[in-house]
């Protein structure tokens, strides 16, 4: 899929607006763009989601914002 570069080199949707992560991408995968210390303490294999909840986080750039 090609896409526009958007914010921080994320893809945006066909209205223009920035796709969000889904709750399901896995920390391992967000590593990858993150950096090796994104959600230390958890294991690459868990889900945003998961992160997000127990951090009482409601977004990506909320969690990394800290």
């Amino acid at each position: 899929m090609a896409c526009k570069d958007g914010l921080d080199d994320r893809c945006r949707d066909r209205d223009g607006e920035i796709r969000h992560k889904r709750s399901d991408t896995l920390v391992g995968t967000l590593r990858d763009t993150y950096g090796k210390d994104f959600a230390t303490g958890y294991r690459s294999d868990t889900k945003l989601g998961t992160v997000l909840k127990d951090k009482g986080k409601s977004s990506l750039s909320d969690l990394r914002k800290n």
